[in-house]
């Protein structure tokens, strides 16, 4: 990208742990927080419909069970994604990635797609979130951000949407990675941010990317993170750091 027009705080999963991850409740308080930009994780139904969740079991954020791409739309839209958080939150369901752009567009509020397929499903799920991005954002000033620990599924991205920035999640300086961001035409590193040293920041920009960093919870590491000249820092702590 010529110009990176995203700000530095990213809110986590929506509002980090202050409400039900990767619900629209979640992603409306982190916008009363005065959060402009969002993180979230995108996997695939089983009948192709991109939906929010981080795991790949229903377990933990839903009443549901089993693998959550295994199951259709229709069965995923019933179940409950709130009771486990909050009972203020019970019932909250489970968004679509469309239901999401449409309150981020119509709010000019931004996003960082992770893609988190299915395991298998590494090419399908980056090629159904890049085509959907594309056709979302079709127009917008600003498009969203696709990211991936899985470099097939932002293979898949670029094919698909080569117009999207794209930014390689690392969570190890595994052999190769700054040569596979660059290979899959990266804008970004976003990395665990204990990884990142004044000679990993100076690799990163000097080949005109950017340094992004999860999930940091902690003012001495944000603090140690802005004195380094990194670009963006995914919280959990919408209550900790205001994104002014």
């Amino acid at each position: 990208m010529t110009h990176w027009p995203y700000p530095r705080w990213i809110a986590h999963r929506g509002a980090g742990n202050l409400a039900p991850e990767n619900t629209l409740a979640a992603f409306r308080l982190g916008a009363a927080y005065g959060y402009r930009m969002f993180e979230c994780d995108a996997k695939l139904s089983a009948d192709g419909v991109v939906f929010l969740m981080h795991d790949t079991t229903l377990e933990r954020t839903t009443n549901g069970q089993g693998i959550g791409g295994e199951q259709t739309w229709h069965a995923l839209s019933q179940l409950d994604a709130g009771s486990w958080h909050s009972r203020s939150l019970a019932g909250e369901p489970l968004p679509t990635l469309e239901a999401l752009a449409r309150f981020c567009l119509a709010n000019r509020y931004l996003l960082n797609i992770e893609i988190k397929p299915t395991p298998g499903a590494e090419a399908d799920t980056g090629e159904a979130v890049a085509r959907l991005a594309s056709r979302l954002w079709a127009g917008a000033e600003i498009p969203p951000l696709l990211t991936s620990f899985k470099p097939d599924a932002l293979a898949a991205a670029k094919t698909a949407a080569p117009e999207l920035p794209r930014g390689l999640l690392v969570d190890t300086l595994w052999d190769g990675w700054l040569e596979k961001a660059l290979a899959l035409d990266c804008s970004a590193v976003v990395a665990n941010y204990a990884l990142w040293d004044t000679t990993t920041v100076a690799r990163v920009h000097g080949a005109d990317l950017k340094c992004l960093s999860y999930t940091v919870n902690d003012d001495w590491a944000a603090q140690h993170l802005l004195a380094l000249g990194t670009d963006g820092i995914i919280t959990d702590r919408l209550d900790l750091f205001s994104p002014a």
